[in-house]
């Protein structure tokens, strides 16, 4: 099956069309659907293995559903896929993910199908009461859904919504999709208590029987399921040998049941419509379904790049030239140096060993490797505890992801003065995941906590040295950020350094004009300044390194000697670190004009990383054409010293 072949999914424009089928034909819809999603991802990169999970879910959902009307709220977004090609988007969607077109995640204002925004997970429970309280109160007859995967489960904020909508007895669904794995394999005591319902067969097999038995009688005795739910509870126990944890929040639980039978699951969804209250029923799935080589390697599956639909095989840039490392393997690898020569040394993840590579350490050292969920929240307490232990917690955080845990950062580790030590990867705008996933705020948001150190490399060899710094101090938490993509060394792995907290580089000497960075984006700027040297500007450039402290006698030379001064971060312009540099002149009287460059005061949208350092001016020509708007070219040849970039 291929493009153009696609006989009942090429008559599918909208939820209305699917509802013109017969029961039986969703098959065959769902067959197509998949393979759709297969073709389509295969050149154009996204999250493959979770939307191939629910296909099934996703056709029996809106053939039984009336949506828009009906709400459905997808958690994180990576599995809504086959609801966006179902909605209206299916011609558009080769554009998802790319500069200008359709975003990867739901959102309100793409498709009034999309009833809330998520790109962070365990918010669809929250959300959907919300909905759900609302049209109770405007008297809105509806049926409102939210979607959670069991990794996204593991979030504090999934169980404060089930907790809050069992209290309020409100009219809600919430579905539990299982698959065992959120982008790696799920870790906590809720997947052995998932494991355990699972295989309790003899209790499975009793419910479904009893429910299905009910639902003929209710016909005639209306009550009759809530009479059986004091001889199921009674059974329970004996059965299940513990109570069901959703049961216990007030929620009517039913399943586990078979998320690829479309047939079966758009039955149950259909029965449970007329159901009252909070309900949660329990689909299994399987991450990458129909896919053969997405089902053995699930993580690697999540988001694959591009690969061939027919053998599977990811297909990787040929390039005989050696690149450069990933800045997250550069962690990666350094953790597990430092912590085989400093055994005080953990390291803490929110369900990310993968992405930000703390599974190489975790593979060597498991007994000092932590990953707890996804619970940010959590990561950070839990690092505090370990800090006031004397030992030296590593708290590897996605900087979009810190966010949710910023009341932790000042209330748990820097008012108690902790040696926790933050790395925030994905420093910077991200790229084609969006303005959901960009860390541009963390320069901001941790510049104004007291006795935060802040710091970001410019190279590979400036993060292995700020990691091995940062574990050498015994006070107060330390903050590395370093983006997403590879770095500009090919040999890194050079001998560590103590850098002074605080203190600068200076990589250029001029006279004209001086351009302060902070980060890997001093490497656009070192472009720039190469191509301006030749056309006779005569340039100064700082890798300032900190962002908190400051290099105080550092920028009291630069205020002493320019009047233009150019300030370029790969973050928000507002609080960061420009206006750091401009409070630094105000406090010490100086005056001089201070061109702010990074990212404005907007959410981003999607598109490569060098579309979007392109949009947002703080590439390598947007700082050669703001030097050139802010001044002349000397006449004559100026001379410049060099100054080593290692």
């Amino acid at each position: 099956m291929g493009k153009g072949i696609y006989r009942l999914l090429d008559r599918i424009e909208y939820p209305s069309d699917i509802k013109k089928l017969k029961v039986e034909e969703l098959v065959e819809l769902s067959k197509e659907l998949r393979q759709f999603i297969i073709d389509e991802l295969s050149a154009n990169p996204g999250h493959f293995g979770a939307s191939l999970g629910v296909i099934e879910l996703t056709v029996a959902l809106h053939y039984v559903l009336d949506t828009p009307l009906d709400q459905i709220i997808w958690d994180v977004g990576h599995q809504a896929y086959g609801h966006k090609i179902l909605t209206g988007r299916k011609k558009i969607f080769h554009s998802n993910r790319k500069s200008g077109g359709i975003s990867g995640f739901p959102r309100i204002s793409e498709s009034e199908y999309d009833a809330f925004g998520t790109g962070h997970s365990s918010t669809s429970i929250s959300a959907a009461l919300g909905l759900a309280i609302a049209d109770k109160q405007k008297g809105i007859k509806r049926n409102v859904v939210a979607v959670i995967g069991d990794g996204a489960m593991t979030g504090g904020m999934a169980f404060e919504g089930l907790n809050h909508a069992g209290m309020e007895n409100t009219d809600l669904l919430v579905i539990l999709n299982d698959n065992s794995i959120a982008i790696d394999p799920n870790t906590g005591a809720l997947k052995e208590y998932l494991t355990d319902i699972v295989t309790s067969k003899t209790y499975n097999k009793f419910k479904s029987e009893m429910w299905h038995l009910l639902g003929k009688i209710n016909k005639i005795a209306p009550h009759a399921r809530d009479y059986a739910v004091k001889l199921e509870n009674g059974l329970k126990s004996i059965l299940l040998h513990q109570s069901n944890l959703f049961e216990a929040l007030r929620f009517r639980y039913f399943g586990p049941v078979d998320g690829h039978d479309v047939v079966h699951l758009a039955k149950i969804i259909d029965d449970l419509k007329g159901i009252k209250g909070p309900k949660l029923l329990h689909v299994l799935t399987k991450k990458g379904k129909g896919f053969k080589q997405a089902e053995l390697n699930q993580t690697a599956f999540h988001s694959p790049g591009k690969f061939d639909r027919k053998t599977g095989k990811i297909l990787k840039t040929n390039s005989e030239a050696p690149q450069a490392p990933l800045y997250q393997d550069v962690f990666g690898y350094t953790i597990l140096d430092l912590a085989r020569t400093n055994d005080k040394i953990v390291a803490i993840t929110p369900a990310m060993p993968s992405g930000c590579s703390l599974k190489i350490m975790m593979d060597a050292m498991p007994e000092r490797t932590f990953d707890v969920g996804i619970a940010e929240q959590h990561a950070v307490t839990f690092s505090a505890g370990l800090a006031t232990q004397g030992l030296i917690p590593f708290c590897n955080v996605y900087s979009t992801f810190m966010q949710r845990a910023y009341d932790q950062v000042i209330h748990d580790v820097a008012l108690q003065k902790l040696q926790v030590i933050f790395c925030l990867d994905r420093g910077g705008l991200v790229g084609s995941d969006g303005p959901t996933h960009h860390g541009v705020f963390d320069l901001a948001y941790m510049r104004n906590i007291p006795g935060m150190i802040i710091a970001a490399p410019m190279n590979e060899e400036e993060l292995r040295n700020m990691m091995y710094t940062a574990q050498l101090r015994n006070q107060g938490p330390f903050s590395i950020r370093y983006p997403r993509g590879r770095g500009v060394m090919i040999d890194w792995k050079k001998p560590y350094k103590e850098i002074p907290v605080g203190s600068s580089r200076e990589l250029h000497q001029g006279s004209d004009l001086a351009i302060l960075t902070v980060g890997h984006v001093g490497n656009f700027a070192a472009e720039a300044i190469l191509r301006l040297e030749a056309e006779n500007y005569s340039l100064s450039h700082y890798d300032m390194r900190f962002i908190k402290p400051l290099d105080e006698e550092c920028l009291h030379r630069v205020f002493k000697r320019f009047r233009n001064i150019i300030t370029v971060e790969d973050g928000t312009v507002v609080g960061g670190f420009g206006s750091a540099i401009i409070e630094f002149m105000c406090e010490h009287g100086y005056q001089a004009h201070v061109k702010r460059m990074g990212v404005p005061d907007k959410f981003i949208e999607q598109g490569s990383q060098k579309e979007l350092y392109k949009e947002c001016g703080f590439d390598s020509e947007g700082i050669y054409n703001v030097v050139k708007a802010l001044i002349k070219p000397r006449i004559l040849q100026t001379s410049t010293k060099q100054i080593s970039f290692q």
